[in-house]
């Protein structure tokens, strides 16, 4: 029996873990399980797993989460410090599914204490992946992509040899408004971009796919996870997303991860690793798929793409910047506040704006998140006043 650490355990991701731990439950002990704020659901999964801990980060929710508890044998912690321990607590794998950058610091901890980390949280590897990749380096513990582009690439890679790699591609549906001109995406509304046709997400992961900035993310985690060099790493769309990315190798071997767009197959290659697991999903009947259409990607319509090439080129603070200032800009947008050719530029406006050192630590990652953020809000107020 293995010991999990499930980080965000209300979310989508984590849900679909749980979704699988209990189909596979004498494989399983739930240690550690954490919430942003939904006490409720939190307490139900605690009541149901029995882990030994339990963090709310919400610190204002920790009484409503002892009184859930009352008379268990759980302990109950709230807070940025109590997630930071919980990553620190006896486990064999840590499933790091905190949304945005209130996971770094967990990710963080886990990782310096050598523990192997599947990770789904983006901001560990945009915004801090020298950081994060370093501390695996040290500790010796192995960073297990979740995405389903990077579990792809890494299941690729499996008895290959990364020098050995001539590129690596990503692929990437393009989104709702694939075929769509610039005149018309400057009118779609945040309904129409957030009506994924392949994949169920939330809204924010569902725009930045309509942006492609969402890619151009990948790109950026692709270029920590797998160092064969930026000019190694390849975009291509592909509308079925049936093919979830491509290794290609210097004999001029392609290999190819395909499944159904279903993210219980990337979380099940992580938690089994190095070994598989049963999973419920739908197996791929290329038969009925019958086609796989492929096209290079237009950055004259989408630049997200571009932007985020040329940030992780440059390092230091940019992908930093880049993805704080993104997240202010999708919330703006899911507003109604800007326009939608207006979320990419207001990230570009970030970026020419200032030009920070680069962060030797997760403070420094903290600080210019927060002046990006402030910066990119700014830019967002002047939209809504022009």
């Amino acid at each position: 029996m293995r010991r999990l650490s499930l980080f965000g355990a209300t979310g989508s991701v984590g849900q679909s873990t749980l979704d699988l731990v209990r189909r596979d439950g004498e494989a399983w002990r739930v240690g550690v399980l954490t919430a942003n704020s939904d006490v409720g659901e939190l307490a139900k999964l605690a009541l149901e797993f029995h882990p030994e801990l339990v963090v709310i980060a919400d610190e204002a929710r920790h009484a409503a989460l002892s009184d859930a508890l009352a008379g268990t044998q759980i302990e109950v912690a709230a807070g940025a410090e109590a997630l930071v321990a919980a990553a620190q607590h006896p486990t064999d794998l840590v499933m790091a599914a905190i949304v945005g950058t209130a996971g770094l610091a967990p990710t963080m901890a886990a990782l310096e204490a050598g523990t192997d980390v599947a990770l789904a949280n983006k901001e560990a590897l945009v915004s801090a992946g020298e950081l994060m990749t370093a501390a695996a380096r040290r500790s010796g513990a192995t960073i297990l992509p979740v995405d389903s582009e990077h579990n792809a690439i890494f299941q690729c890679l499996a008895g290959g040899r990364i020098d050995q790699v001539r590129r690596i591609i990503l692929t990437a549906s393009g989104g709702p408004f694939r075929t769509m001109s610039a005149a018309d995406m400057a009118r779609v509304t945040p309904a129409q971009a957030v009506a994924h046709p392949n994949w169920s997400m939330g809204a924010k992961i569902s725009v930045d796919s309509a942006t492609m900035m969402n890619k151009g993310l990948e790109l950026i985690e692709a270029h920590h996870l797998f160092p064969v060099g930026l000019d190694r790493i390849e975009i291509l769309v592909h509308p079925q997303s049936v093919i979830h990315s491509l290794v290609e190798y210097i004999d001029c071997s392609t290999l190819a991860q395909l499944g159904s767009p279903d993210m219980r197959i990337p979380i099940s290659s992580a938690l089994a690793w190095p070994q598989r697991m049963a999973t419920p999903c739908a197996p791929l009947d290329l038969a009925s798929i019958a086609r796989l259409d492929f096209e290079a990607p237009d950055e004259a319509r989408f630049p997200a793409t571009a932007l985020c090439r040329a940030a992780i080129a440059e390092g230091g603070a940019r992908p930093a910047q880049l993805n704080a200032a993104n997240e202010v800009a999708v919330a703006a947008f899911l507003a109604g506040r800007i326009s939608f050719p207006a979320i990419v530029d207001t990230v570009r406006r970030v970026i020419d704006a200032a030009a920070p050192a680069a962060p030797a630590s997760l403070h420094d990652i903290f600080s210019v998140d927060a002046a990006s953020r402030a910066a990119a809000q700014h830019f967002v107020d002047q939209y809504e006043h022009a």
